[in-house]
């Protein structure tokens, strides 16, 4: 057996004890069972520490699952290593669509739209657009409830049909590449790069909670970036930090950034 305690003193440092605890408990009742648990859908962030918590069981393997290929918000599967059957992630996928001709939709009003039938942000996966509207994916057991409640989004009435997992459209990003120097690594300048705001709008941002560094909240502007790190702000897309290249002749940093559209 993993040694809880030990792994929960690893998270706490970086405010993730609560959540470890959650996904610990899933791990443990499926060593137990020799079966497997299910988490709720999980950011990149909180399934990385899902993988970690995995690898501390001899007898757990860990599979995700998120409907679409690719897909950002997961399930995380914890399979006692003797169960060899599939385990059932408990997904049910939706259909939305509205008169498109009247209503611009944006995937913060779907969002603000599922949660204001009170429910979970863990209760929900991605959410895709489609030329027909949108496609999303949630807890199975939601499939009634939400038939019942999500009857518009924004101003717009909306018709839900529950769809077969073969009927999701793949996530088709876009990428900017953006080559830029910046005075030093801290987030806000990066992040003022990336996504073409001055350095000062950006560090208000953060200081609102509205910009993340992997896939958590950002705690100041002053936070240092390196190669492979994702920002994302609330509202415009990712930002990865694709290559750190040197110091330019005036003493400024050149990045290439990655801002996924």
């Amino acid at each position: 057996m993993a040694d809880r305690e030990k792994i929960l003193r690893y998270f706490k440092a970086g405010g993730d004890e609560q959540l470890a605890a959650k996904l610990l408990d899933l791990a443990e009742a499926a060593h137990k069972t020799r079966r497997f648990k299910v988490s709720e859908f999980l950011d990149p962030h909180a399934y990385n520490v899902a993988e970690i918590i995995a690898a501390n069981y001899d007898s757990v393997k860990i599979e995700a699952n998120g409907g679409f290929n690719h897909a950002e918000r997961v399930k995380a599967a914890f399979i006692a290593e003797d169960f060899y059957g599939q385990p059932d992630f408990g997904m049910a996928y939706f259909l939305a669509t509205w008169d498109k001709r009247y209503y611009d939709l944006s995937h913060r009003d779907v969002l603000g739209a599922f949660m204001g039938t009170g429910l979970k942000r863990e209760a929900l996966g991605d959410i895709v657009f489609v030329p027909e509207g949108c496609q999303f994916v949630v807890e199975k057991e939601l499939v009634n409830y939400l038939k019942s409640n999500l009857l518009s989004i924004g101003s717009a009435p909306v018709e839900l049909k529950e769809i077969a997992v073969e009927e999701l459209l793949q996530k088709e990003e876009k990428v900017k590449i953006i080559n830029a120097t910046v005075a030093d690594l801290r987030l806000d300048a990066v992040a003022a790069a990336g996504y073409g705001v001055s350095r000062s709008h950006m560090a208000e941002e953060i200081k609102s909670l509205n910009v993340k560094l992997n896939w958590k909240e950002a705690k100041k502007a002053a936070q240092s970036v390196v190669e492979g790190d994702i920002i994302s702000f609330r509202g415009r897309g990712r930002v990865e930090v694709a290559e750190v290249k040197g110091t330019t002749k005036k003493g400024r940093i050149s990045v290439t950034l990655k801002r996924y559209i």
